[in-house]
């Protein structure tokens, strides 16, 4: 098949962009012809791929996406394309994978009706009708059940219109056979004393992700413990604001941002707990990459796949709505708790038997169904 992929701006250290690689390379791999539509592309180049840069003018983000799609659909037509497949809301799609929340019902749920005026909200809502409306006919590949099912009160989507992708996690996060001895060395390289414990914040959007919420739990935690812990962020985006929060707190000295990273299995292996208290989140898959390395998971179940900690019992969940000082006792709970050991063999055992690393695969094959 000759398929067109249509993703905003794809960088290497974002899990979105991590599912639309392993995608495009899959259909490489079966024979496939691709074409990649974006208006930036940070990082190597994929061999294989075709890429066409997009120009997408505008002052603000939601202008700028509606000037992609607009684009996007001048270069497509008379391509003979067989599907048009999107990595983010827009019109003229054949199918959307969906890695985003219902924009719609998070918007209800979180701002004002005056909010809902403006042309941000409006511009935004156009693009997530143009998939999900009722009369349209766009495929949706969908992540979780309960994601699904929002869109679908929502927009009332017909069910047939949905295909349930299980997770994909990659095989490179599942921990190695000596994993005590790895996390020994890794550890060692990483320069953590015997006796320091390592929160793990791993994720591009440090707002979404909840990064505030785990700086103001760490600075609550006992002298004793606090001055044993260390906090690394992983991932790709502004940190000012939170240097700045760092040094209100009097946390910044046992705080370090590292960038996105290529290397990050390394970082699960030496790290004591994977902190991910997202405001929302549609899947969570480092929740899953944290637990097949064996490392305990504290989060929330606004995220998708925090369902998967709880029934391998490889963690905390917490409910809603959120309570900073629920949280607050939870991580001192977990951080001193001899149950660690219990969750991470829990979440090296539920790696050896769950179906979490096929995503690409199916996808993949759904795809091809749509034009067998």
């Amino acid at each position: 098949m000759k398929l067109a992929l249509c993703i905003y701006h794809y960088f290497p250290f974002g899990g979105l962009q991590r599912d639309f690689l392993r995608i495009a390379r899959t259909c490489l791999r079966r024979g496939h012809q691709v074409e990649v539509y974006t208006t930036a592309w940070e990082g190597e180049l994929e061999p294989g791929l075709s890429i066409t840069l997009i120009p997408a003018s505008g002052l603000q983000n939601h202008s700028r996406m509606k000037n992609f799609a607009r684009q996007v659909k001048k270069q497509i037509q008379n391509q003979g394309f067989d599907l048009i497949i999107g990595f983010n809301k827009m019109p003229g799609l054949d199918v959307y994978y969906a890695a985003d929340v219902c924009y719609q019902s998070r918007i209800k749920k979180q701002r004002s009706f005056i909010y809902r005026l403006s042309p941000r909200y409006q511009q935004y809502i156009c693009q997530e009708r143009a998939v999900f409306a009722a009369q349209h006919k766009t495929k949706i590949l969908a992540l979780s059940a309960v994601q699904r099912d929002e869109y679908r009160r929502c927009y009332q989507t017909p069910s047939e219109r949905f295909y349930l992708l299980p997770p994909g996690i990659t095989r490179d996060r599942v921990a190695p056979v000596n994993v005590n001895k790895a996390r020994e060395e890794a550890r060692q390289s990483l320069q953590l004393a015997a006796d320091e414990k390592l929160l793990l914040m791993v994720g591009s959007g440090f707002k979404t992700k909840a990064l505030d919420r785990v700086m103001h739990g760490m600075a609550s935690l006992p002298l004793e413990v606090k001055n044993k812990t260390r906090l690394w962020i992983i991932g790709q985006d502004d940190a000012t604001p939170f240097l700045h929060l760092a040094k209100q707190l009097g946390i910044a000295e046992r705080t370090e941002f590292l960038g996105g990273l290529h290397d990050v299995p390394r970082y699960f292996l030496a790290a004591d707990l994977l902190v991910h208290p997202a405001h929302h989140e549609n899947t969570g898959t480092v929740l899953l990459e944290a637990m097949v390395a064996g490392l305990p998971v504290l989060t929330v179940d606004v995220c998708g796949y925090a369902h998967y900690v709880q029934d391998a019992n490889a963690g905390v969940v917490l409910p809603s709505p959120f309570e900073q000082a629920e949280f607050n006792q939870s991580l001192l709970d977990m951080l001193i708790s001899p149950q660690r050991s219990q969750w991470r063999k829990n979440g090296l055992d539920f790696a050896k038997s769950a179906d979490i690393y096929s995503l690409p695969e199916k996808a993949v094959t759904i795809l091809e169904s749509m034009k067998a």
